[in-house]
């Protein structure tokens, strides 16, 4: 079972790796983590290898084998992985998410309940729902930004009806 190791807020140092622990908050500048957890994690960079993490904030990430409930950086590589939330500028991962919202996303095989981006790169994405301007690979979407458009409008639609049809059966004296 690993050590739980708690971390002083105020000691920042430049590097640390982690192996086999559990810590509560890192803040570093380089982050090393093999075989670790940690409920927050803040670092310029970040190196993951079969680690887990609750939520992390980090300019650059790389994970392998490793799975975080909410993630915000800059770039962020991912093989293998699971992924709960994640929000960044460039996204490449291989393995599967929640939601995943970038600028840029490139997916080897893998697949998301909800993407939202600019431009989606593709090897083979299963999703639920792809909001995107421009994709290119080979994508099996249940919605894509055209459905999701007109599902929302047919249910505003039935949802006004219905508050109409409501209130005037039941308005009634």
């Amino acid at each position: 079972m690993p050590k739980l190791i708690e971390q002083p807020e105020n000691d920042q140092p430049q590097v640390n790796n982690l192996s086999q622990v559990g810590v509560e908050v890192v803040n570093a500048e380089l982050v090393r983590m093999h075989q670790s957890s940690a409920q927050v994690i803040h670092a310029q960079d970040l190196e993951l290898n079969q680690s887990a993490a609750f939520k992390l904030n980090a300019n650059h990430v790389q994970a392998r084998q490793s799975a975080f409930l909410f993630a915000q950086a800059d770039a962020l590589t991912m093989q293998e992985g699971l992924l709960g939330a994640a929000r960044a500028e460039t996204i490449a991962m291989n393995g599967s998410a929640g939601l995943v919202a970038a600028k840029n996303v490139e997916f080897g095989n893998a697949s998301a309940l909800i993407i939202a981006a600019q431009q989606v790169r593709a090897e083979r994405i299963k999703s639920v729902i792809l909001l995107s301007r421009n994709v290119q690979g080979n994508v099996t979407t249940m919605l894509d930004t055209r459905g999701a458009l007109i599902v929302g409008l047919v249910g505003g639609l039935f949802a006004g009806l219905a508050l109409r049809l409501g209130r005037s059966l039941f308005n009634r004296k």
